[in-house]
């Protein structure tokens, strides 16, 4: 107040010079306010003019026409950060790493939004030296930006490089730790992921999944669970992806009472109608021979979900009711539910299972009607249905239309007509194989050595066994020298097949020996037949097919008191010989 009082006594002292003062302040105000008003109404203009622009250019954006976006954005007066950010991840979304990166160089400054967005995207598609250079580029870098790159390194499996970097890193929150333990059992080192999951300072549920999930992914499902019930027991509430990792490996070693355990957390936790927990339900009962379970799971609710779909279909499938899993994949399509590459792999198994030749055709018009044409799992399948029932032209026409073969196309297709006397198709395919650079496997060596089983090609067959005995890194099975014998066999060569089967490294069983008699039979070699049946009798003294094969290569030789002996012995053994069938019985 006394200021205010000092301030007013003053202008007292001079009124005409504060009057006169005041006149020409305020026609100066009256003209600044006047220019200040213009550039106001100016800006106002500029900001609508942009804003319009701006709202055009995000429904662009939106909808991904970015041909138009990136007209509009040119013609925008100014360009501020989150405008930029917006183009260039737009830009990052559909893959257009050049134009983003461009417009990235361009930017004067740049935020570490910005500079993660970037490093990012070029991880997530693929190169990862880009998103590298970046990160060396980035003025300061956060723990989001270490985890990103860390991540990309462990996906392209460099997990020592990951490994120093988590070191290095001055920050680590547990994103970074879930992360690396995620990447060591994406790459298979699980005692390295367990170690780091023990010394981690914190932990959410997050961590336990990733631990119970990596463990179940590499088998050990028994310390999946033992995790899960120690998270469970520490008070950790787990989530619906916890509970279907937890019931997926109670699946996988058939553990119905502990899943049934699991089940009953899921329903008080509600998180029973989650799809993929359901989904893993259904595998679990299925897995344990109760579809009757698994129907009353999938029957709690109409679902619309390929996946929870797909298991039921998959379960009646594993448990051989391959009439009711066809049945749910019609009811699949017939309520609008679109099948996936799953669905129709497990349908097409079924029709493989069934020898439904017809079925399968009609399921195959379905995935080319959805774009599976070229798939190479739906194609596999296709391949196998095709080359089980003969139609061995259907099935090398569907695997020439497979984009990207793997080695299980190539084995299928080789092992078809293999089975149906195509021994030189075999061969041929085989050949393209290696022009392919597809490393074959033991499953081609079996199928190769069949064919020239089959198509009595012994030359071939010899060299191929010759090759897998020399190859170090292929391991010799019981199949390879089964059909070795059988090669040898069919060509006459009954001594040689002999002393193969003596010389084996590892024990012959029965399917060889019987191999071996059979092929004694064929060129009635009385000899080597009965040091044949003789192994064969010390290992299962009732085994009729021993008694048969040996019976009818002595009727071949005329010695008809022989063959009587061997039915006597036969019929004193208890041998019965299994009668013929032409169906399946489905239990």
């Amino acid at each position: 107040m006394t200021t205010f009082r000092a301030i007013f006594k003053t202008f007292q002292l001079f009124p005409i010079s504060l009057t006169t003062q005041t006149v020409n302040l305020s026609a100066t105000f009256t003209k600044q306010s006047k220019s200040f008003m213009g550039i106001a109404e100016n800006f106002k203009r500029s900001t609508t003019f942009s804003g319009n622009y701006i709202s055009v250019l995000c429904d662009h954006l939106k909808n991904q026409r970015l041909q138009e976006a990136r007209a509009l954005f040119d013609k925008i007066p100014f360009s501020n950060v989150r405008l930029l950010t917006k183009m260039i991840s737009c830009y990052v979304e559909n893959c257009r790493l050049e134009e983003a990166l461009k417009l990235f160089d361009k930017m004067p400054d740049k935020d570490t939004v910005l500079w993660n967005l970037m490093i990012k995207g070029c991880i997530d598609w693929g190169n990862l030296e880009m998103g590298l250079r970046l990160f060396s580029e980035m003025p300061e870098k956060n723990v989001v930006s270490c985890t990103t790159v860390m991540n990309g390194l462990l996906k392209f499996g460099r997990v020592e490089k990951a490994k120093r970097l988590f070191e290095e890193m001055p920050v680590r929150d547990i994103a970074a730790w879930n992360a690396m333990i995620h990447g060591y059992f994406e790459n298979g080192r699980v005692e390295e992921a367990l170690t780091l999951f023990d010394g981690m300072p914190n932990r959410n549920v997050i961590s336990w999944t990733s631990i119970i999930s990596g463990l179940g992914q590499h088998g050990r499902n028994c310390e999946a669970l033992s995790i899960f019930w120690k998270m469970v027991g520490l008070g950790m509430r787990p989530t619906s992806s916890t509970f279907a990792c937890a019931i997926t490996a109670c699946a996988n070693i058939g553990e119905l009472c502990l899943g049934s355990q699991v089940h009953g957390h899921v329903m008080k936790l509600g998180c029973v109608f989650d799809v993929y927990v359901i989904a893993s339900l259904i595998t679990l009962y299925a897995n344990c021979k109760e579809m009757n379970y698994s129907f009353k799971v999938f029957d709690e609710k109409l679902h619309m979900n390929v996946v929870t779909w797909t298991s039921l279909l998959t379960g009646y499938g594993v448990n051989g009711k391959h009439g009711d899993a066809l049945k749910v994949f019609g009811d699949m399509i017939r309520l609008g539910v679109i099948p996936n590459q799953s669905s129709f792999t497990s349908a097409l198994n079924s029709c493989c299972e069934m020898k439904a030749v017809a079925w399968g055709k009609e399921i195959h018009g379905a995935a080319i009607k959805l774009g599976f044409e070229r798939d190479v799992y739906v194609g596999n399948t296709l391949v196998l249905l095709y080359t089980a029932c003969g139609n061995i032209s259907n099935g090398l026409s569907k695997f020439n239309e497979i984009a990207e073969k793997n080695i299980v196309s190539w084995n299928t297709i080789i092992v078809g007509c293999a089975q149906h006397g195509y021994g030189k198709w075999a061969l041929t395919l085989f050949s393209q194989m290696v022009k392919a650079r597809v490393d074959p496997d033991d499953i081609t060596f079996t199928g190769l050595l069949n064919a020239c089983s089959h198509s009595g090609m012994l030359r071939e067959g010899i060299c191929f066994f010759e090759y897998l005995c020399q190859c170090t890194a292929m391991e010799k099975k019981l199949e390879h020298f089964a059909c070795m014998v059988d090669v040898l066999c069919r060509n006459g060569k009954l001594d040689e097949a002999e002393e193969l089967v003596k010389t084996m490294p590892i024990e012959a069983n029965l399917s060889i020996w019987l191999a071996l008699l059979n092929g004694c039979r064929m060129h009635s070699n009385l000899e080597v037949a009965e040091r044949a049946c003789s192994n064969i009798l010390d290992r299962d003294p009732r085994c009729s097919a021993a008694y048969v094969l040996l019976s009818n290569t002595y009727a071949s030789a005329g010695r008809w008191a022989d063959v009587s002996r061997i039915r006597k012995n036969m019929k004193n053994s208890d041998s019965i010989k299994q009668p013929g069938c032409s169906w399946v019985t489905e239990k």
